[in-house]
């Protein structure tokens, strides 16, 4: 019989049912409310600037929207930048 597949963790080692009982073993022991306190999170998104952000949302057609997205794959950045860069490119010529 083929075992069951639950992905893998970030560096790539295969997750087994052993592992996911032994995670479920130490929730199950609970964990004390210092450990949970001070334990860091990830560094989350890095800042864009000095101020607090808004976000927003733009309606683009699907052929604007692939062509952003193609942009931001060659340039290796995410379609929200493609979007901040053109945006700043043309409040500059205006």
């Amino acid at each position: 019989m083929t075992e069951a597949s639950y992905g893998s963790t970030k560096g790539g080692t295969p997750i087994t049912e052993e592992m996911i009982q032994g995670f479920a073993d130490e929730a199950e022991q609970g964990y004390s409310s210092e450990l949970l306190v001070t334990k860091r999170r990830g560094s989350g998104r890095p800042p864009l600037g000095n101020a607090a952000k808004k976000v927003g949302s733009v309606r683009l057609d699907p052929a604007l929207r692939e062509e952003a997205a193609r942009r931001a794959e060659d340039d290796g950045v995410s379609v929200s930048e493609v979007v901040r860069r053109a945006l700043q490119e043309y409040l500059r010529s205006a």
